[in-house]
């Protein structure tokens, strides 16, 4: 196996291990995440972003959840930005689970697609960065996500907010390798 397969096998194990995760959620609390708004949902990334960052800074949590657990809340949060970027908002819950796993592989799919062609062309270098990079770098994304949602869109050069959220997706997912 080539390192390329090797980052590409992992890519895989730390998605479908998300997607279990995903999966247990959707069993207990249905597609509830149908009913947030943009502005919500990248809000939600914010603070599971900025705790990751307080743990590295600080090594203390209170509530006994570690830097993981975060990472995979990343990967999930992002998918679900993907889908509600697609499907809009909703009043209620309007998908079953079926649909919503079928929607999150799709755009775990895309995702793995995305991290294939960037890390051929950019040679493995996440390998050589810091796990606290990729926290700063997601962090990043945040902000930019949340400007392109101030200015409603409006961008003149920029990538999309579709984007940003596969950038946080894979730049999480390479957090979970590295850990």
């Amino acid at each position: 196996m080539d390192r390329f397969e090797r980052t590409n096998a992992q890519f895989e194990a730390a998605i479908a291990e998300c997607r279990s995760i995903f999966s247990s959620k959707l069993h207990d609390y249905r597609a509830s995440w149908r009913i947030l708004r943009p502005s919500s949902l990248t809000d939600q990334l914010f603070i599971k972003a900025k705790r990751i960052r307080q743990l590295e800074l600080t090594g203390e949590s209170l509530v006994g959840e570690g830097i993981r657990p975060e990472f995979m809340a990343l990967v999930n949060y992002g998918i679900v930005g993907l889908i509600q970027l697609e499907r809009g908002f909703a009043d209620t819950v309007d998908i079953n689970a079926e649909e919503a796993l079928a929607l999150y592989d799709g755009y775990a799919r895309k995702a793995l697609e995305l991290m294939k062609r960037k890390n051929h062309d950019y040679n493995e270098a996440w390998r050589d960065m810091r796990v606290s990079s990729y926290t700063d770098l997601i962090l990043t994304k945040i902000e930019r996500i949340k400007e392109i949602e101030n200015l409603g869109g409006a961008t003149l050069v920029s990538e999309g907010i579709d984007a940003n959220l596969m950038d946080i997706i894979n730049y999480a997912v390479f957090g979970l390798i590295k850990l």
